[in-house]
């Protein structure tokens, strides 16, 4: 029972990690742009998955509706996509982005040449039932919808993380050798030796009890 709970614990912290990375890293999209625009958003429930009300724009709001810029696009099958495009300033994720305006800009610009294909960095996922948009973070030129784009900034970061992980586990492995396993053995040893002296003591006193019964036994025998 109790290594069921603990794969369970583990597959949901893995569940939990691979989220969280998935949602974080960059990803790109190849997409044609095909529209900019404003919106007035509303953000209740889903503001974690918005910045920071006053990042970029040095003014503290107090209201639930942001005025948020968004590009749309299309990718070669024909399915669309939409970015929000908001500055993530010193706050989580770390993009640093404070370019918010100069990347609308270059969308819009994309946008007027309706053959121009663009690999588009972004952070974050779509999804409709909870008005969450993935967030714009560069847009480049590429050849075509077919070129192939290789995430080396992921590949680096999971191998960091992987490296951290496995020397974590192994420094977590020499420690349980040399304090935690030898404390368990010693608390074993100490708990075997008061049963031991318990053993003895309840012996101890049956033959003691015993004995004190026997003499009785012989007073009565001479009555």
């Amino acid at each position: 029972m109790w290594t069921k709970i603990k794969w369970g614990i583990r597959i949901v912290l893995i569940l939990i990690v691979g989220l969280f990375l998935h949602y974080t890293l960059p990803q790109r999209d190849v997409v044609q742009i095909i529209n900019t625009y404003n919106r007035v958003t509303q953000i209740g429930g889903n503001w974690m998955f918005y910045s920071i009300e006053d990042t970029g724009t040095g003014v503290e709001t107090t209201t639930s509706s942001r005025d948020i810029r968004y590009i749309d696009g299309v990718y070669a099958d024909g399915s669309t996509i939409t970015y929000r495009n908001e500055d993530t300033g010193w706050f989580w994720p770390p993009y640093f982005k404070w370019d918010s305006s100069t990347l609308q800009a270059e969308a819009t610009n994309a946008a007027r040449d309706s053959k121009e294909w663009v690999a588009v960095t972004h952070y974050g996922w779509r999804l409709p039932i909870f008005s969450i948009f993935p967030n714009a973070v560069s847009i480049h030129p590429v050849e075509g919808p077919d070129v192939r784009l290789i995430p080396w900034i992921n590949i680096i970061i999971l191998s960091v993380l992987a490296f951290v992980a496995f020397m974590i586990r192994k420094m977590w492995l020499q420690f349980r050798e040399r304090m935690v396993d030898p404390a368990l053995a010693d608390a074993g040893e100490a708990w075997d030796s008061v049963e031991a002296r318990s053993d003895n003591a309840r012996k101890g006193a049956r033959g003691f009890f015993g004995r004190i019964g026997a003499w009785l036994g012989t007073w009565r025998s001479k009555k």
